[in-house]
């Protein structure tokens, strides 16, 4: 009766002590943003904008299925999420962080096992004598009065969540690269379309100084400048599709998988390909630094590794002090084995242990330092993600504001060389002007209207960078496989899952 009686008040005691247990982690303090309140131009900007566009909604807030309209590109990226070997990575880095978790929050409870031991030793009256035991035992339970084991596990409940803000921010920048390179191929088809008209028109441009040439109405110096326009078209043509080729190879890259016949417009296959008529992005304003701070899954990323970086701190400095174990067996002891499971044979031991650091040659003072050194790392590296952040969005903001000017001139100049060169080829017909007149502005028209094309693609692109700047993305349902996973990892880690305190 005593003996059973005793060992529940044992457990009760143990589980008291362990709740009366504290904590050393030091307390945390968001570190203030090295930037600047505003974006450079952004005040005045918003000062002066519509109001409509002040009202529009936030960039991550914003789903990339609402933010892209192109029917093919939604598909691109549809298949990305679903299949891109580094997408995948980061959720298995969430698995295997999410493992370590749980490996740090069972250190908080005991282990029980099943143990069954015989051993035999010479006896008093030279034979032998015969011990069984057979029961559960718990092994070294470390009681943590002082929050060793709590804070370890604290720290790896803040790479776990950084581990879910690291696949957030992967899924950000593919879907930007996928959009990006669907966007450089569309380009690439643009500018062969134009490639190949200016072809023709070289190539009919070399018959007639040819015709001319052998008629003697013209010198050669005009055959071999119209031969010389001809073979630097020929060469922007082997130099574009090349270009092609690498942008579909960086794309397929991105996707995962072959792309599907259809996935990308050729103007080979009688498609219109323009990035005029790309289908137009949603246009999202910019938010202050200290947006930045709640959307940026990279920055929230930072903040939790230094989380786990303060926790760790908490566990070195529980080193300093006693650490009490635990080891409890209850069962029962025979020297038959015939004989355990009778009465008479139950039995418990209790052992406790006290382990005092006394000298370790200054391992544990060491193991403190690192760990606060390991603390200003981590605010360092969330004060430069905060200023990336910054710098980011402030470039992307710049670009926009200059690209929609530069774009307007462009085409305003390329229409001009247009009109250049058919007034060049009428005074050239009509012998008004000299072949070098005609075939420079042909030259030009070539580059201007080039011109166009990049600049067209750089302002898209500037849009999704945007986009991808002001963290948004990644606020949609994953693909099925990865939807299964991560919600497997979220019901592992939910109980007691409790976030640090900030």
């Amino acid at each position: 009766m005593i003996k059973k009686k005793i060992f529940p008040r044992l457990l009760a005691l143990n589980a008291a002590l362990l709740m009366a247990g504290c904590s050393m982690i030091p307390t945390y303090q968001r570190p203030a943003a090295p930037v600047a309140d505003a974006f450079p131009g952004y005040a005045s900007a918003t000062q002066s904008a519509p109001s409509a566009a002040l009202d529009a909604p936030a960039a991550a807030s914003v789903a990339w299925q609402d933010f892209f309209s192109d029917a093919r590109l939604k598909g691109l990226i549809e298949q990305s999420l679903a299949n891109n070997r580094d997408l995948r990575v980061a959720v298995l880095n969430i698995e295997q962080a999410r493992a370590q978790y749980q490996i740090r929050r069972a250190d908080q409870l005991p282990t029980v096992n099943g143990v069954l031991t015989g051993s035999r030793a010479p006896g008093a009256n030279g034979g032998a004598s015969s011990l069984y035991n057979v029961g559960l035992t718990v092994t070294a339970y470390e009681l943590d009065f002082f929050g060793r084991v709590a804070s370890l596990k604290e720290a790896a409940l803040a790479q776990y969540l950084a581990s879910e803000e690291g696949r957030k921010t992967v899924q950000i920048s593919l879907i930007a690269a996928v959009a990006n390179a669907y966007l450089s191929v569309l380009a690439d088809e643009e500018l062969l379309g134009i490639t190949r008209q200016t072809l023709a028109t070289r190539q009919e441009s070399v018959r007639l100084s040819r015709l001319r040439f052998d008629n003697g109405v013209t010198s050669e110096l005009d055959f071999q400048q119209a031969e010389s326009l001809l073979q630097a078209a020929q060469v922007a043509y082997a130099q574009q599709q090349r270009q092609r080729a690498l942008d579909e190879n960086a794309l397929t890259l991105l996707v995962g998988q072959p792309l599907a016949p259809g996935m990308l417009p050729s103007a080979t296959a009688g498609q219109t390909v323009a990035l005029a008529q790309f289908a137009p992005m949603l246009d999202v304003p910019a938010g202050l630094p200290s947006g930045l701070l709640v959307n940026r899954p990279d920055i929230r990323q930072a903040e939790q590794q230094l989380l786990a970086a303060h926790a760790n701190i908490g566990a070195a400095r529980a080193a300093f002090f006693p650490r009490i174990s635990l080891t409890v067996g209850a069962g029962s002891a025979s020297s038959q084995l015939s004989e355990l499971t009778k009465s008479g044979s139950w039995g418990w031991t209790l052992a406790p242990q006290l382990l005092l650091p006394i000298f370790d040659a200054g391992r544990n003072i060491a193991g403190l330092d690192s760990a606060k050194v390991g603390r200003d790392i981590a605010v360092a590296q969330y004060e430069k993600a905060i200023q990336t952040a910054f710098r980011e969005v402030a470039d992307a903001l710049a670009t926009r504001a200059t690209l929609a000017d530069q774009l307007q001139a462009q085409q305003r100049q390329a229409n001009a060389e247009a009109v250049r060169f058919k007034l060049s080829n009428l005074r050239y017909q009509n012998g008004v002007a000299s072949y070098l007149d005609l075939l420079d502005a042909q030259r030009s028209l070539f580059a201007a209207q080039q011109a166009v094309v990049q600049t067209r693609l750089a302002q898209l692109q500037s849009q999704v960078t945007l986009y991808k700047a002001l963290g948004g993305g990644w606020k949609e349902a994953l693909p099925a496989a990865l939807a299964a996973t991560q919600q497997a990892a979220v019901m592992a880690a939910a109980p007691g899952a409790s976030a640090p305190a900030r």
